[in-house]
């Protein structure tokens, strides 16, 4: 999107700002505060919301706040006294109030779009034909009217809100999804008429004690269901029920709507791939942790970057294929490949700097480096963008658990395991939480929680070196030898030093107790 208001062109794509074509000088986090002002100048912003939403909700001072405001004026050419552009509105906030023209449809429609004209959706959708599209249909209320009718309405306008954080989705707007009450909706047409591929719809149904709610997600032009799943619990706890609902909603679609799509792809011939699907086959073959794989995922990004240079998410996937060749070490460049994973990673934050899995990659890419710190900070903003973005939330996990803090570490493996008990990367999660274990002295829990994600589909070879380790550390010599030998079959020239490279675990004893279990068993 690029909104104008004379003489100036916001370029939300690039993150830039020109005035009459020429970039203007202008520190990040005064262009981040005036592009939220202009996205949301059909309103009044709180500090509240500027602090929260631009820094995180970290403790600012409101001279922070009032500096920025006073940077971004003068860039404009404007006053706190003329305010032509952002105008104060004394103990209340700020709001945009120059006239603006958006150049061309936003790819995105947030909940805090309902008060903006509905026919704007399908095309917005036409737009961006790799970013699918899906919306919310208020849930349908059986039995008898009682006092939990509000949650037919009130639990998908939650899921729109959280469901609106990510960003390779376009959400439509609830003042469009709710104008479709019929109980048997006519879901093709719906899909039509709101330029909708999906469509989530679901059934509430409240009693005395039990509350039941059905959800089912449908592709629009099939009239396929993709998935459904019932969720239980007592009337009584319905603001927990309410949280696992949208958490767990949240992480299907994650999983469920690239599944889809890339099983969709592969009935397109290659060369006739638009980005989406290139970008969502890739995914498929990266998650298989084998050079093979790893080098058919790199071709597909690259010929979704090719279709379409803007498409963040494949250069996010680009920066996954080398920090995979690189942490996996299959190659002998790993410093070449370091650089490579935080280029692409660099190439994606400036398309779309809020991407969760792109700030996902690039905090990843730190790994490589054994700088945990950096690691940490880029996956904590990746978290805090999504939440229940359940990679980003174990990659947190991982980070917190090799720099020491194991309790914080479990808690995050402990949900996101909740939140994606199907994720590809699941077995990094009980591998995560069988070191946590070791961290505490608990060798027999560790043990177990080692070998379930060693036997995991998809684990690669370092995951066997956990599990080997932990057998030895458990006194299981001859479990320990049998771990031992699988990594040596499968990858002969993995040591301790690769596997300290990919792992560089900080916290003493629990890198001297890895070192000398390998030592130990040869590496």
């Amino acid at each position: 999107m690029i909104y104008a208001f004379s003489p100036f062109e916001l370029d939300m794509a690039k993150f830039e700002l020109r005035k009459d074509g020429e970039p203007c000088p202008i520190e990040p986090k005064v262009l981040a505060l005036l592009a939220y002002l202009v996205e949301h100048r059909e309103r009044l912003v709180s500090k509240e919301e500027i602090f929260e939403k631009l820094w995180d909700g970290r403790i600012v001072t409101d001279s922070a706040l009032a500096s920025r405001i006073k940077l971004a004026r003068k860039v404009l050419g404007d006053t706190g006294h003329t305010q032509r552009f952002i105008k104060t509105v004394h103990g209340k906030g700020l709001r945009f109030v120059a006239d603006v023209r958006p150049l061309r449809n936003s790819p995105i429609v947030s909940p805090e779009d309902d008060s903006r004209q509905e026919a704007d959706t399908p095309q917005a959708a036409d737009d961006v034909s790799y970013r699918p599209s899906i919306a919310v249909l208020p849930f349908q209320l059986l039995g008898k009217p009682g006092p939990y009718d509000t949650i037919a309405d009130g639990l998908p306008h939650e899921i729109i809100a959280e469901l609106a954080r990510l960003r390779w989705l376009l959400v439509i707007a609830r003042a469009s999804s709710f104008r479709f009450r019929d109980r048997d909706p006519d879901q093709h047409h719906i899909g039509q008429l709101l330029g909708a591929r999906y469509l989530l719809s679901g059934c509430v149904e409240a009693s005395d004690r039990q509350l039941v709610i059905t959800t089912e997600l449908v592709d629009t032009r099939s009239g396929e269901i993709v998935w459904a799943e019932r969720f239980t619990g007592k009337v009584e706890d319905i603001h927990a029920v309410r949280k696992e609902i949208r958490e767990k909603i949240l992480a299907a679609l994650e999983i469920q709507i690239p599944l889809h799509e890339a099983t969709a792809a592969r009935l397109i011939v290659t060369e006739n791939m638009d980005a989406w699907s290139a970008y969502h086959v890739g995914l498929q073959h990266i998650f298989r942790f084998n050079q093979k794989d790893n080098a058919a995922a790199a071709a597909l990004f690259q010929r979704a970057i090719k279709l379409d240079p803007a498409f963040a998410r494949a250069h996010a996937g680009l920066s996954f294929v080398h920090f995979q060749t690189a942490f996996l070490r299959h190659t002998d460049d790993i410093a070449g490949e370091t650089a490579l994973a935080r280029r692409c990673a660099q190439a994606g934050l400036e398309i779309d700097p809020l991407d969760p899995f792109v700030n996902f990659t690039m905090g990843r890419s730190f790994w490589l480096s054994a700088d945990l710190d950096r690691a940490h900070s880029w996956l904590e903003r990746a978290t805090s963008l999504c939440p229940n973005y359940a990679q980003g939330v174990y990659a947190l996990a991982w980070t917190n658990t090799i720099a020491g803090a194991d309790q914080e570490g479990r808690d995050q493996v402990d949900l996101a395991m909740r939140l994606s008990p199907l994720d590809p990367l699941y077995y990094a999660m009980l591998g995560t939480r069988g070191i946590t274990h070791v961290a505490r002295g608990e060798m027999a829990e560790a043990v177990q929680w080692a070998e379930r994600a060693a036997r995991s589909p998809g684990a690669h070879v370092l995951i066997a070196m956990i599990a080997a380790a932990t057998q030895e550390l458990a006194g299981n010599a001859a479990a320990a030898a049998t771990w031992a030998a699988n990594v040596r079959e499968r990858s002969p020239q993995l040591g301790s030093a690769e596997f300290f490279g990919a792992f560089p675990m900080r916290k003493e004893p629990l890198r001297t107790q890895f070192a000398t279990a390998l030592q130990k068993l040869g590496f």
